[in-house]
């Protein structure tokens, strides 16, 4: 079997990435190890940035459908209600030109089915049962080979993307390590063992984030959270350092009685449960050759700062659109050296803050939503403008939204194109084939000036005069007519 991209792993990042190449008409493929995908709420939390970047690739209604808002916590003491408690700290209005201010509760099992199908109406396809046991790479492509029996065989790709999780079997056999937090370099944010499930529960309402203090010897802290858009609750309980965590539905139950006023049988079903001690990990480098890493095998948080699952679908956000036209042949092949020049840096930033809010070092906040993020410094951020102040928009930031003379920029910057965008000046922005070009007056976010907006949404080139642009234009695969 022949593809021009094979991505391996069926999660949030594999099919945001399996959707941006499908609309780009790039023929690739998903491979996913288990016989579907997978279950449990785990990455529940969608920052504005990501909402954004799901607005672009198609299912920002099916998502904001499928969720809702954080709720408030609600400390719990001896069976009692004690006081309430935000668990972000509050956004600003318009903050960062977003129309996104707050993350939005979505499961990870009901992300990946809104991805997935979005993924299958674009004419993509994910194949189930395939486990990689062995890859190979030259000078034209590599050759992964998938275990015996139903997923047996090979897969020639001209590229191949690792999007299967912490445990990576392609970033081990491209032999990739990782560096964790810490000392000793493990990677282990905190010995402690967490214990994370989706349970239906009764006795609680479904307006609150219910927190239960730790109260006693040998005990921790437990959250139920109901999961917007569904029935269920996601519990998570911590435990001591080297306690054996019984992860069955009789222990979940155990445990919600334990810790809380519930009896055990308040606890109806347990529909997912797992166990893990919080890591915090980045790999060496995030390309060998023709593989690249995306998502938890490039990158392990915390979930305590919500960052995983949005670091990671950015990722294939950044690294879609740069196959596309490397693989149509506009673009030379080091704009792919961009991909590692670009995320690598932010996830070492979100795994830092990731790791400083399950240690009650920093809060949710601003740094969480993720708008800020940008590439400034990069090969692909140009600014020719010489007296732009630093707090400025500048080539390499996140171009904002806007509303300016009846005209949207977020509803010019969707689909997967370049857009030229010329803003309280009479410059005449060049004839780009494939690129969109728009024309406002004077705007306070964006000043003056002349903005070559990415497909991703970040600012590439600015400017005042537009002639700058030929040698930029054919580092990133546009020609000038």
């Amino acid at each position: 079997m022949h593809t021009n991209v094979l991505i391996v792993g069926a999660g949030p990042t594999g099919l945001a990435l399996g959707v941006d190449l499908a609309r780009r008409g790039v023929d690739a493929l998903v491979v996913e190890r288990g016989a579907g995908l997978a279950p449990g709420s785990r990455g529940k939390g969608i920052q504005p940035r990501t909402l954004e970047v799901l607005d672009d690739l198609g299912v920002l209604d099916e998502i904001r459908a499928a969720g809702g808002d954080y709720p408030i916590g609600l400390i719990w003491q001896d069976g009692e209600r004690v006081t309430e408690r935000s668990m972000f700290d509050p956004a600003e209005d318009g903050e960062a030109g977003s129309p996104f201010g707050e993350p939005w509760m979505v499961p990870q099992w009901r992300t990946q089915e809104i991805l997935h199908a979005r993924l299958t109406e674009l004419g993509g396809r994910v194949v189930f049962d395939r486990e990689v046991t062995a890859l190979h790479q030259d000078e034209d492509g590599v050759s992964v080979h998938f275990a015996s029996g139903e997923g047996a065989g090979t897969v020639r790709a001209r590229y191949v993307v690792a999007a299967d999780g912490g445990r990576s079997a392609v970033r081990r056999a491209v032999g990739i390590a990782m560096t964790g937090a810490g000392a000793d370099g493990s990677g282990v944010v905190a010995p402690d063992p967490i214990l994370v499930g989706d349970v239906r529960i009764s006795g609680l309402d479904r307006d609150h984030w219910h927190l239960f203090p730790p109260h006693g010897d040998g005990d921790g802290f437990m959250a139920v959270c109901p999961l917007a858009g569904t029935e269920y609750f996601q519990v998570v309980a911590g435990f001591l350092a080297g306690t054996t965590v019984d992860a069955s539905p009789e222990g979940v139950r155990k445990v919600v009685a334990a810790r809380s006023h519930l009896p055990a049988d308040a606890v109806t079903e347990v529909r997912w449960v797992s166990d893990f001690r919080p890591r915090a990990a980045l790999a060496d480098r995030f390309r060998a050759g023709r593989v690249f890493l995306a998502g938890d095998a490039a990158h392990i948080h915390s979930p305590a700062g919500g960052q995983g699952l949005n670091t990671s679908v950015q990722d294939a956000y950044n690294l879609g659109w740069k196959l596309g036209a490397v693989l149509r042949g506009e673009a030379p092949e080091s704009l792919l050296d961009t991909y590692e020049e670009e995320r690598r840096p932010v996830a070492a930033e979100m795994l830092g803050l990731s790791t400083k809010i399950h240690r009650g070092e920093a809060r949710r906040g601003r740094e969480t939503r993720q708008l800020g993020l940008g590439y400034r410094g990069s090969a692909l951020a140009v600014e020719t403008r010489g007296d732009v102040p630093q707090e400025a928009l500048r080539a390499g930031d996140r171009a904002p939204d806007a509303a300016v003379d009846g005209v949207r920029l977020f509803d010019v910057f969707r689909g997967p194109h370049w857009t030229l965008l010329a803003v309280g000046t009479d410059a005449e922005p060049p004839a780009l084939p494939g690129v969109r070009t728009a024309r406002i007056g004077s705007d306070e976010r964006y000043g003056t000036g002349v903005f070559l907006v990415r497909p991703d949404g970040y600012v590439g080139w600015a400017g005042t005069d537009p002639k700058d642009l030929q040698e930029y234009a054919a580092q990133v695969g546009l020609s000038v007519a």
